[in-house]
């Protein structure tokens, strides 16, 4: 069931809705204690009352806050109230870049621009042991600040490229990527993840 605004979670107050997915409904709202607008991530009430599916957003929280970079959007805070679960993200002002494409291509310049600030966004990821695995223009915001890599629920933890990586957690379970499992969005995956194969970074890296 939806939120309405004014409706507390913890600290948080919710103000609108902002959209929804698969795996979560997305709502601007104020954190009282900080006096600053923020994201939340609330998990839908039959998703919650899936093991698995709860385990995978729980493991997105994990994955978030492992990752510091400009160009990924932070996760702030994680919690839960009378069965509803939350996750409080920063709150990007702009459009996603598949919103923007309904306009027309981009200009070059700003092409290039947000190419590579995505694959530096990656390239992080990637040295931290995660593959996003759900890369798409519609997990990508256009913000003032430049482009931000949202959207880590479909992602998969590996050995890391740097010693000491904080990303040691398994953000994917081992029966979702096993062989013969698609995970990902159809029009966007790599051909090993049509096949239900391993990804690596070469598949995290598809869109660009």
């Amino acid at each position: 069931m939806a939120l309405s605004s004014g409706t507390r979670l913890g600290p948080y107050a919710v103000i609108a809705p902002l959209g929804a997915g698969g795996m979560g409904e997305v709502y601007k709202a104020t954190d009282t204690r900080l006096d600053r607008t923020v994201a939340i991530k609330v998990l839908p009430e039959h998703v919650a009352a899936d093991p698995e599916l709860k385990q995978r957003f729980e493991r997105e929280a994990k994955t978030l806050a492992a990752l510091s970079h400009p160009h990924i959007c932070p996760v702030f805070d994680v919690g839960s109230q009378e069965g509803t679960h939350f996750l409080v993200m920063e709150y990007l002002e702009g459009e996603t870049l598949a919103q923007r494409l309904t306009k027309g291509a981009l200009p070059l310049d700003q092409a290039l621009q947000v190419g590579i600030q995505i694959a530096d966004a990656l390239a992080a990821a990637h040295r931290a042991g995660i593959i996003h695995r759900d890369l798409k223009p519609g997990n990508i915001m256009l913000t003032k600040s430049g482009a931000k890599l949202l959207d880590f629920g479909l992602a998969k933890s590996g050995t890391p490229a740097v010693a000491g990586s904080l990303s040691m957690l398994p953000t994917t379970p081992p029966n979702l990527t096993a062989q013969g499992t698609i995970l990902g969005t159809f029009q966007y995956m790599a051909p090993e993840q049509l096949e239900g194969q391993e990804a690596d970074t070469r598949t995290g890296s598809g869109l660009l």
